[in-house]
Parts: C-alpha cells; structure tokens; sequence
C-alpha cells in the first residue's frame, strides 16, 4: 500500500517554493464561504506563516471578510478593536498580544502572528476596504472574563439585565476562577450555575436588538454570553464524559462562527484557523467512532460543498513549542521523523520537499486508505510519539487539501506575563 500512495503523493504533488505557489488555494477554494487552514500542533512556526499568506491573499484576491482562530474572544476581540481603530491605546500588535496571557500563551502571542496583525490595520486603512476585515476567537475557555465583559457592557449602557449577569457571575466566584474546580463541583455533585447563566443567555438573545451597535458591542455581548454559557456545560461535562466535552466545544465553535457570519451579512466569508483536529471533518477519522463531531464536519454538514474548502498541515520533523505537561512552562522540543508509514512518512518518502496536494474527484480514489496521521498537542512528549499521536484518517475525505512541511521550526514566543485561569 505505501508505494502506491507514495507514488499518487509524487504525481499529483505541487512543490511549495514561495508565496507565490499559494495563488493556486484561490483556484481550488474559488466558491467557498469557508476555507478552514488546520494545523498539525499549534507551536509550530511555518505553520502560522503560511496560513498567514494564504489568509493575505484569500482577503485581497477573494474579498474574505474575517479571521476566525482558536483563541478566547475577549483576547481576540483586542486584536479586532486594534486593526478596525477601535482601540486608542495600544500603539502596536505586539502590545496587544499581551492580552493573550492564558496559558498557553503562545498559541497567540508570538513573533510569527504579529506582521499577519500589522497587515490587517494597514489594509483596513484603505477607503475600498468595506466592511473592515476583522479577527476573532471562537474558542470558549474565558468563561470568567466574558463574564465580566458581559457585566461592564450592561453596566456601561445602563441595563437593567446586568443584575441577571451579576447573579450568574457570582454564582461561579466560590470557584475561585478554578475551572477544575467548577468542573468536579457541577459535574460530579451537580452544585453548579447552569440556571444562572442560561437566564443570561435567553435575556440578551431575547433583547440583543435593542442593544447598541456601534464598534461591534452588540455582537461582543451577544457571543460573551454565549461562551459563559457554553464554557459552563463544558466544565460540567468534561469530568463526566470527554467525547461529550470536545462536542460542546467544537459545537460553540460553529455557534460563534455562525454569530460572526450574521454580523457581516451578505458579504460573510471567512477564514478559520485551527489544529487539524478541529477542521479536518471528523467522519475520515476513528473519532466518528467515538460519537465524536468537529468543526470541519459540522461546517461542511451546515453548507453547499463549493462553499466550504479545508486545508490540513503537516510536518515530518523538526521542532515545536510545547510543554510536558498542562499549565506548566513551554519548551522547545524536536519533533522525530514521522512513523513509518504514516501520512507525514509517505508524504516525506515521495519526495523530502515541502509541497502541496489538493483532492479531487480525478484523484481522491487514490487516498481513501486509512492511514496515521500526525497530531501534536499543547501537550507533546515525543519519546511517547507513536503510541497516541497519530490519528487513523482516510486523508481524501477528511481534507480537499494538504500542506506538507518537511522540516519545520518551533514558534518564537514572546515573553508575556501568564495569569493563572
């Protein structure tokens, strides 16, 4: 089996020299509304590059309104304040990303994102720029700081719902802004604030017009919500039963994308970044087996198949930004050369070349085996690599098309002073 893949891999391959080279994802993704760039480990420098130029050229070739990342709202809602001229204090990205100070923080802060954010501001800057493009996160761990951002929204314009947000907000103080106390509180002795935060969530979806539009407050209030309520079900959940945690995780995911889509009306198109775990569709891997679901199949299930293109990445060796384990300090540890026949072994054996393979109805019959395929968490031990870090997935369904790295570099994070959440 690994010749013939291998040598599909070498006829239908395109060598990636340059930037140049990802026009053609502009081609391929032509009529999408949606083109979701994965990641195989979310240290990795080449990975926020790349998607960075394909971000570039998606915005100014194909008009794509908005980028979508795996990050806490708040956090990223100061970057979408930074590049649209909202925010009148920070002067540069770099101040900004010291709002991402929630381990791990250098998903977000980091060297690579900053020229990405800087390109954003100066674009929007231009008169034939309509709507400004923005930036936001769909991720739903800032259970505590959406709570606040909900309470000095309601606070600032008056409303008397903020007593509702009050109530809900000190229901969770006991926990001491612990998540994994909350979580064993509400999901093992069922002391937890779902009544609380779900009185929230009907009250400003029920009133969100009447709230004030302007620099986006509405939206920002109406998805802060959101996150509370979901984040609380999550940490209910999560002690209980992990498949039914990663779907209300990667439910809220589609949820908050969907709320950005509204907000832009007819012109929606967006960009998502996330690791491959959450984009790839997860019907092409073991995790249907699971009853588990994704962001990249729940987007495809919701929308036309021209509307929706899924890019995933992947390396064979090299570094990454990790850490040993969750919460402690990050690392910069070598990634091994991939198994033998995985996905990242038969990509490297078809040429040690970075390229790019697209699937289509010409060639997907030629990579409909279920291989390993390479997934690196925040939580990364490479001596342990083979036993829990490949994911059995058929390569032509799970994506339309693969990015592959050879030899890749570990993320340059910058020095943010962490807060304990």
């Amino acid at each position: 089996m690994d010749l013939k893949v291998i040598q599909a891999i070498k006829k239908h391959a395109i060598p990636l020299t340059g930037e140049s080279d990802l026009t053609i994802i502009n081609e391929k993704a032509a009529k999408a509304k949606y083109v979701l760039l994965g990641e195989a480990s979310h240290g990795t420098s080449e990975f926020y590059t790349v998607r960075a130029e394909i971000s570039k050229k998606l915005i100014t070739e194909k008009g794509f309104t908005f980028i979508a990342v795996e990050g806490d709202w708040p956090a990223c809602q100061a970057v979408n304040r930074y590049i649209k001229g909202y925010d009148k204090e920070n002067s540069s990205a770099r101040d900004v990303l010291h709002h991402f100070n929630r381990w791990p923080t250098w998903m977000w802060a980091n060297e690579e994102i900053i020229d990405l954010i800087e390109w954003m501001k100066e674009y929007n800057k231009r008169d034939d720029v309509q709507p400004k493009i923005g930036f936001y996160g769909i991720d739903m761990y800032s259970l505590w700081e959406s709570m606040e951002e909900v309470i000095a929204y309601l606070t600032k314009i008056d409303s008397p719902d903020v007593e509702i947000a009050k109530k809900a907000f000190t229901c969770f103080e006991p926990f001491n802004r612990d998540n994994q106390e909350y979580a064993v509180s509400a999901g093992i002795y069922s002391e937890g604030c779902i009544d609380e935060v779900a009185k929230l969530l009907a009250a400003i979806q029920k009133k969100k017009n009447q709230y004030p539009c302007e620099q986006e407050q509405q939206l920002n209030l109406v998805v802060n919500a959101l996150v509370a309520y979901n984040a609380e079900h999550y940490y209910r959940s999560m002690v209980v039963r992990d498949e039914e945690s990663w779907n209300i995780r990667d439910t809220h995911m589609v949820h908050a994308l969907n709320e950005v889509m509204k907000f832009y009306g007819s012109k929606a198109k967006a960009i998502v970044w996330e690791h491959n775990t959450h984009v790839g569709d997860a019907r092409a891997t073991d995790m249907a087996n699971n009853g588990m679901v994704n962001v990249g199949e729940l987007i495809r299930q919701q929308n036309s198949p021209e509307d929706v293109f899924i890019i995933g990445f992947g390396t064979n060796r090299g570094t990454v930004i990790a850490a040993d384990e969750w919460g402690v300090d990050l690392d910069v540890k070598v990634v091994p050369k991939a198994v033998r026949g995985s996905w990242e072994d038969l990509m490297h054996r078809a040429g040690a070349y970075d390229k790019m393979l697209f699937f289509d109805k010409e060639n997907e019959h030629l990579f409909e085996q279920r291989i390993g395929h390479r997934a690196i968490g925040v939580v990364y031990r490479p001596e342990f690599e083979q036993f829990g870090n490949y994911v059995p997935s058929i390569m032509s369904e799970r994506y339309d098309g693969f990015i592959y790295i050879d030899e890749s570099s570990a993320l340059k994070p910058l020095a943010v002073e962490r807060v304990l959440l």
